[in-house]
């Protein structure tokens, strides 16, 4: 009897055994390229929480996140990425910044879903996960075709992702009047939005007209002049909405302008690039209304609520996207049978997540995104 329940035990152990083994050999093993230590570890340590919000969220057992430390060092990313190909890892979220992606390409079996929203020339096996130009292009192309927007000028900053920009227009079914690039030093900013305004030329329109009519033998024209000399300008500015692709005070300074050069949004349909939920834009009210695409706002409150209640810190918005990509994955992986390699990208897929809709094709991520208007305090949603 002793015996027998020996060998009993025995089989219990060993089926234990075979059964871990197999648990093991089957765990879907997510890498996490991000900067835990350095300057940049808050946004990392963000992204780590919010990964183990998401990973609580699906419940299953299978799941395994292995975050490694970039400290924001590209060597050091790749040397921490070759750490996750040896245990078998395919799939990595991170890096977070574009330049930790330039070794990537020579661990040509992993597939690395990078959090930023650049394109252009990154390596075969990363993926920009960010939201990238071309998504909010395509939601701005969406607001102008409801409200009949023939003539909207670009402004574009002379800075580092002004070709990221320029090719993403060429690409989306955005309609460009007019494309401006421009300096963002104070002084040649001022007199590239005069020219692009027509400011000199609508300024001189009001004192043109009052010497006319001081010449005139209009009965009503000591009336007209009074109104005329309230007015900074007069004449027809030929555009009818304007995109400014430009972030904090940059984008403040370039309002500004227009403001200054009497071309206000209450005519002209102000329009931005993705600020997220900027509460600085929401308090500045003579820049509104103002037009952006962005993320889902009820999601992302409802996100941030669950966050600060786990973690008692306010989430990187980083980490919004990055909670969406571990679902993201888990879906791609379920829909190729649990096989897990890089073909699951290639696939046209929709995947509906807190931050809106990823359509995904062959490597390529899109977002389909919200609109919101900026007015009187408050965010509205457009569509």
């Amino acid at each position: 009897m002793k015996i027998l329940f020996k060998i009993m035990l025995l089989v219990i152990l060993f089926n234990s055994l075979n059964l871990s083994n197999a648990i093991a050999q089957n765990k879907i093993k997510i890498g996490l390229l991000v900067p835990i230590s350095g300057e940049f570890s808050e946004i990392g340590k963000s992204i780590v929480r919010s990964t183990l919000l998401a990973t609580s969220k699906i419940d299953n057992p299978l799941i395994e996140i292995i975050p490694k430390d970039t400290e924001s060092n590209p060597d050091i990313t790749y040397e921490r990425a070759k750490e996750l190909q040896k245990i078998g890892v395919k799939i990595v979220i991170g890096p977070v910044f574009n330049k930790n992606l330039s070794r990537l390409e020579e661990l040509s079996d992993m597939t690395f879903l990078s959090l930023t929203n650049k394109i252009i020339d990154n390596p075969k096996n990363i993926i920009s996960a960010g939201i990238n130009a071309g998504s909010q292009l395509n939601t701005i192309a969406k607001f102008q075709k409801d409200n009949e927007l023939e003539k909207t000028i670009f402004l574009i900053p002379d800075k580092n992702y002004k070709n990221e920009i320029n090719k993403a227009i060429k690409k989306s079914k955005i309609k460009t009047f007019k494309i401006h690039f421009y300096d963002s030093e104070p002084t040649k900013l001022t007199k590239q939005i005069e020219k692009i305004t027509r400011y000199p030329q609508r300024k001189q329109n009001v004192i043109d007209e009052i010497s006319r009519l001081k010449k005139s033998d209009d009965p009503n024209k000591e009336k007209k002049i009074k109104i005329l000399e309230k007015k900074d300008t007069i004449g027809k500015i030929n555009f009818d909405s304007i995109i400014i692709a430009d972030f904090d005070e940059s984008l403040k300074s370039i309002t500004t302008s227009l403001i200054y050069t009497d071309v206000s949004p209450k005519k002209i349909y102000f329009i931005t690039l993705n600020q997220w939920f900027d509460q600085s834009l929401i308090k500045e009210t003579v820049y509104q209304p103002i037009y952006y695409p962005s993320i889902n706002k009820e999601n992302f409150d409802i996100f941030a609520t669950s966050y600060i209640k786990k973690f008692d810190e306010y989430p990187n918005q980083l980490s919004f996207l990055s909670y969406d990509l571990i679902g993201l994955v888990y879906y791609l992986i379920y829909k190729n049978d649990w096989n897990i390699d890089d073909k699951i990208f290639l696939k046209k897929n929709k995947f509906k997540g807190k931050v809106g809709i990823f359509e995904i094709k062959d490597k390529k991520i899109n977002h389909i995104l919200n609109f919101y208007k900026i007015e009187n305090n408050n965010i509205k949603k457009i569509f």
